[in-house]
């Protein structure tokens, strides 16, 4: 009883902590100081927060953020730097003074093959929400684990099957239907009305998710799919059976669309030209980003002019910019998939906001909190829970190779 009247007194309800953690910064509300009576999470204050110049160090009972994180070959390249990422703002936020007075502590988990029991490390350790990994191989024994208890945010997960409200898991930007059909909007609104798709076959996670997605849209909208194709997702570089099929029914001016990663778009598209098809215009979804479609050495050939899907396109000098480039002088390297940072580190603020909203300390009512956030400005956009099912309506970005910069073209409201 003395604990929940000494949090009710904070105004904060955070609750208890213990080591192992990143610290966090003042949390910068917009109507309070470190004292108490924040109503929401200051990302501009805890961002601006100077790690060599502090504030007192917070000395209320600590908000508890697990990471159940997939260090795998698969995931690795985003869950990696996103558990770097996220302790070092915890840091940023503890400088500022904490959360009310709280400070914050982040435990990273590896999965490894038993994410189950990565999850409840953390939940014995006393998390108040976790961060998971993007794919339902590892995310959906972490939900079994919860047991809908405990709030859940997939911080770079597309796949929808993952959202579910009611058992407190969320994604953190948007699913694979939004991202595809934002693609298809994006080629209809640049006058292109023939498209030509790549699947792995319908109804697969993602790689075939997200083609039928763009079929569906770019057919409502009045497009004509004129040619579908199989291939290997991450392994198929040889197109020759498909651009044999497509040259003769392509009239150089369709939309090409996958699901696929950068390197096999660029050797879809050598061969294509190789065709004599030099018009046709290439989008994808953030596979692309993710393997590093920006950089020719990277992508593996030609990319100017291919189009994708990020989740955040990130300018000089932005929020994320500058975030990203405090982290790498302050820790001394560079973090790799950039464009995916600031969903891990959204996860945790909106963990935050669900305890400011509720002020409460038990995961189910956080849950319940973020259940009804609206309108919160993250890092990666404007994100709403409410009246949803887990997933935020959020923009989608639409970025292209222009003259050798991955620049934003367009954005697809959500």
């Amino acid at each position: 009883m003395l604990f929940a009247l000494a949090l009710v007194a904070a105004a904060c309800g955070s609750d208890g902590g213990d080591d192992g953690a990143a610290d966090g910064g003042d949390a910068g509300e917009s109507s309070g100081d470190s004292s108490g009576g924040a109503t929401s999470v200051d990302i501009d204050a805890i961002l601006a927060a100077d790690l060599s110049a502090c504030a007192e160090a917070p000395t209320g009972d600590p908000i508890r953020v697990g990471m159940a994180m997939d260090f795998s070959d698969v995931v690795g390249f985003v869950d990696i730097p996103g558990s770097q990422l996220v302790p070092y703002v915890a840091e940023k936020i503890n400088c500022n003074g904490g959360i009310n007075g709280s400070p914050v502590e982040v435990r990273v988990a590896e999965v490894g093959d038993d994410a189950a029991l990565a999850a409840q490390e953390l939940l014995d350790w006393g998390a108040h929400f976790l961060i998971g990994p993007p794919f339902a191989d590892f995310a959906l024994p972490i939900l079994q684990t919860t047991d809908g208890e405990v709030p859940l945010f997939v911080a770079a997960s597309t796949e929808p099957t993952l959202a579910d409200a009611d058992i407190n898991s969320f994604l953190v930007t948007f699913d694979d239907f939004g991202m595809a059909a934002a693609a298809a909007q994006w080629a209809w609104d640049e006058g292109i009305t023939r498209a030509i798709v790549f699947t792995e076959g319908e109804g697969i996670p993602y790689t075939g998710v997200n083609p039928d997605a763009f079929i569906a849209k770019f057919e409502e909208l009045g497009g004509e799919i004129v040619s579908v194709q199989t291939y290997v997702w991450a392994a198929d570089t040889d197109f020759s059976a498909q651009v044999n099929e497509i040259a003769g029914l392509s009239e150089n001016n369709e939309v090409v669309f996958s699901a696929a990663l950068a390197f096999q778009v660029t050797a879809l598209r050598g061969q294509l030209e190789a065709q004599g098809l030099d018009g046709l215009t290439y989008i994808g979804t953030d596979a692309l980003d993710a393997t590093g479609i920006a950089d020719p050495e990277a992508a593996g050939g030609d990319n100017e002019g291919i189009a994708h899907t990020p989740h955040t396109s990130i300018t000089s000098g932005d929020a994320i910019d500058t975030l990203l480039a405090d982290y790498e002088a302050a820790e001394g390297e560079a973090l790799e998939s950039r464009g995916f940072m600031a969903l891990y580190v959204d996860s945790m603020f909106l963990g935050i906001q669900g305890i400011l909203d509720c002020g409460c300390t038990e995961p189910a009512d956080i849950g319940a909190a973020v259940a009804e956030i609206s309108g919160f400005e993250g890092l990666s956009g404007t994100i709403t829970y409410a009246g949803t099912n887990g997933i935020p309506p959020k923009d989608v970005p639409i970025n292209r190779i222009v003259d050798g910069e991955d620049v934003l073209v367009a954005t697809i409201s959500g």
